[in-house]
């Protein structure tokens, strides 16, 4: 029974990421120990599921059906097995897509409680600023910045950040003067990968809108960081991000008193797919430390 679930669940994540040797390093298993399992699965069942190329492994018509079928029975059958245990007890692998950053400056810094409580669990953090697609790679759940694009996926908003920007004193030491939004156009700009775009700014009943074009581009927003840390230009970013900075004074806050509005953060879960128990724990863990972050 154990050699057949694990056979199910190497041919969901070689169907997912259409490669068997990908499949075989996410999954910590020889490529020809994959290759040998999915032809024993095909056998069992009498039909060909996958389609092998030199160039990539594509599902058949008869691979794509077992699959839309076997995957929320292995999501079931995971919630069962918990349920009958009757503690809260984690096992198996949580896959969690996040951003470089609120994964080194929030997740990171707070999860080995969570991992100390849970030690049957196994805990793989996919780091990646750009939006992970979710069911291709395998993610249970992913936090994510900002509005939500896919308005199917299952989402819980966990927290709402207030923006700001941010400098080193080095940096502002010799910069010219900075007193409203208008005067950024003559600062060097650090952008992140969320690009280029008009930022507003309001105080009171006035409201401000600059358009800026970065002097730095860096496509890991915590290498944008970083670059501000050095004096290299003025960043946007959340307030918690900076804590440690602004307290210690490497960074200060740029336009105060000016609102930029604000960044909701939101666990979104494989939408058409019942959430592990370990992605719903590790969200609810974090519902209560976001805010206090």
């Amino acid at each position: 029974m154990s050699d057949h679930l694990e056979a199910l669940r190497l041919f969901i994540r070689v169907a997912r990421l259409g490669s068997f040797s990908a499949a075989g390093r996410e999954l910590g298993v020889p490529q020809s120990t994959v290759s040998r399992t999915i032809a024993a699965l095909e056998r069992e069942i009498g039909a060909s599921l996958l389609v092998r190329t030199t160039r990539e492994v594509t599902v058949t018509d008869a691979g794509s059906d077992f699959l839309a079928r076997i995957e929320p029975i292995l999501a079931d059958l995971e919630e069962a097995e918990h349920s009958a245990r009757h503690s809260d007890e984690l096992r198996g692998t949580l896959r969690i897509g996040i951003g470089t950053s609120l994964a080194a400056r929030i997740v990171i810094p707070h999860l080995k409680p969570f991992i100390d409580r849970h030690p049957a669990l196994h805990v793989d953090l996919l780091l990646d600023d750009e939006k992970q697609d979710l069911v291709k790679e395998g993610v249970d759940v992913a936090f994510r910045f900002g509005a939500l694009v896919d308005s199917t996926a299952t989402a819980r908003k966990l927290v709402t950040w207030p923006r700001a920007l941010a400098a080193a004193p080095s940096y502002l030491k010799t910069a010219p003067a900075l007193n409203v939004p208008a005067d950024l156009a003559a600062h060097a700009i650090i952008v992140g990968p969320q690009g280029v775009g008009d930022w507003t700014f309001r105080k009171g009943g006035t409201a401000a809108s600059v358009r800026l074009e970065g002097r730095l581009r860096i496509t890991v927003l915590q290498g944008a960081y970083l670059a501000a840390v050095e004096g290299m230009g003025i960043v946007l970013t959340t307030l918690p991000a900076f804590r440690r900075e602004f307290g210690s004074g490497a960074l200060v806050q740029v336009l105060p008193e000016w609102d930029l509005g604000s960044v909701d953060v939101h666990a979104v879960f494989t939408s058409g797919r019942a959430a592990k128990p370990s992605a719903r724990a590790i969200v609810d863990y974090f519902a209560d430390i976001l805010p206090r972050a």
